[in-house]
């Protein structure tokens, strides 16, 4: 009997998760209520609140997993010390880009929703935390493109210029009918001349400030 109702129970608690995913994709996190979800996987208002106690904790069951994978690939790209700096971010960037394209449907709930500043030290969502640390990377590679001695402002400023340029492309085909494949097979050289133009546009500026000091 208890093998059962642990089955059940897990049949109940994935198919939370899998019309909160749904829902969300849809309609965006703040719009869908804890009732909707529970409408949606089957089960009572109330009985939802026995696995998750509100949608926040929904959110780190959906996307905490995916984005620990996602930091383990990039943080893999940014040691590999057989690349050059340029090699290394637009390995880490690709990463980026595949993962985005990929779960295109969840971008906007991996990354955004209950989003706080990347450059907030101690956020108090762990999801955040976590966003920070991808973010963190990735400012970590862009800067080890740039010349030496950039102040901390100019740092930031650099990684989000860069990080304009990869939600450009992911934003530009969130909504595309074409499979990830497709869109690879079509666009991935497009893609990547598109990080070479954002970084070179980032390196001559910062060779031009560093020269005007």
């Amino acid at each position: 009997m208890t093998n059962k109702q642990e089955q059940r129970s897990e049949e109940t608690k994935r198919s939370i998760l899998t019309a909160a995913g749904r829902l969300f994709a849809e309609r965006g996190y703040d719009a869908v209520t804890m009732r909707e979800i529970a409408k949606a996987a089957g089960c009572s208002h109330t009985t939802i609140y026995i696995y998750f106690k509100d949608k926040e904790a929904l959110l780190h069951h959906l996307a905490m997993e995916p984005l620990q994978a996602l930091f383990a690939e990039m943080e893999a790209g940014v040691q590999n010390h057989l690349l050059s700096a340029d090699e290394r971010l637009l390995a880490v960037s690709t990463s980026f880009i595949r993962f985005c394209l990929l779960n295109r449907s969840m971008y906007p709930l991996f990354f955004m929703a209950k989003s706080s500043r990347v450059d907030e030290k101690e956020p108090s969502l762990e999801l955040q935390h976590l966003r920070n640390q991808l973010f963190g990377l990735l400012k970590d590679a862009v800067i080890a493109c740039l010349p030496p001695h950039l102040t901390e402002e100019q740092s930031w400023a650099y990684a989000r210029v860069y990080f304009f340029t990869l939600h450009g492309v992911i934003g530009t085909y969130s909504q595309s009918d074409e499979t990830f494949d497709m869109l690879m097979e079509r666009l991935a050289p497009t893609f990547e001349l598109a990080l070479r133009v954002a970084l070179a546009g980032c390196k001559q500026i910062a060779h031009e400030e560093a020269a005007a000091k």
